[in-house]
């Protein structure tokens, strides 16, 4: 949380609150544009209450805004509600045009969280009371562009039918890793979940990365390095 060779600095509008690393402070161009996103959002929920409420994807309307259409696309691929994806689809629409300004980036909303590094980054992976917990580190590597979503049945105040202590999800779209992590967090309620949870998540298109955590067992899958802390 206190990279050295980024500056830190926090954007909060309502609900949203982002704790972002950057090449500089850019906090005035990121609070306009979390204000747009926040109007995309609150004006289309405002016309359309079930966008907020469905639990199931909904159909796409190709005349919403950008984001609207973003969390609606991730939701049917997932098979959840537009709104599990919400905090990935900001963070995503949010590092778009801050790569414009900063070669290199770290967004973090909720525990979800959207990285464009130059070199090599660790992301700890917390799981509430799990033995596990804050114990692994995934590294990615230079030259990526991901998000790293993480959905948890036992921690943290979203919905989720499951019992994990952490579902971790790794996709080049922030959107889509934090709408599969709250799919495969809903499949996983005893231990004996965890391999079918994964079998699932692995064959969703645009998927690069799972890691799940019950208690003290632990499921992965990918081609990323984890790292004990």
């Amino acid at each position: 949380m206190a990279p050295k060779d980024l500056y830190t600095f926090e954007v909060r509008v309502k609900e949203t609150d982002l704790w972002i690393a950057a090449s500089d402070n850019f906090y005035n161009e990121v609070f306009e544009i979390v204000l747009d996103l926040r109007k995309q959002l609150e004006d289309y929920i405002c016309e359309n209450p079930h966008f907020l409420t469905s639990l199931t994807p909904l159909p796409i309307d190709e005349c919403a805004p950008p984001l609207i259409r973003l969390m609606m696309e991730t939701a049917q691929r997932a098979q959840v509600g537009p709104m599990a994806s919400v905090a990935g689809a900001l963070n995503e629409m949010v590092g778009k045009r801050l790569s414009e300004l900063s070669e290199e980036f770290i967004i973090e909303n909720g525990g979800d969280i959207f990285i464009k590094t130059l070199k090599k980054r660790r992301v700890a992976v917390f799981a509430g009371s799990s033995p596990l917990s804050m114990r692994l580190a995934i590294e990615i590597p230079p030259g990526e562009t991901v998000g790293v979503c993480t959905s948890s049945g036992t921690v943290g105040h979203s919905i989720s039918f499951g019992k994990a202590d952490a579902v971790c999800v790794i996709s080049s779209s922030c959107a889509l890793a934090d709408a599969v992590a709250t799919a495969l967090g809903n499949k996983v309620r005893e231990d004996r979940d965890i391999k079918a949870a994964i079998s699932y998540g692995k064959n969703i298109e645009g998927i690069k990365g799972i890691l799940i955590i019950m208690n003290d067992k632990i499921g992965i899958w990918g081609n990323y390095k984890l790292e004990v802390l």
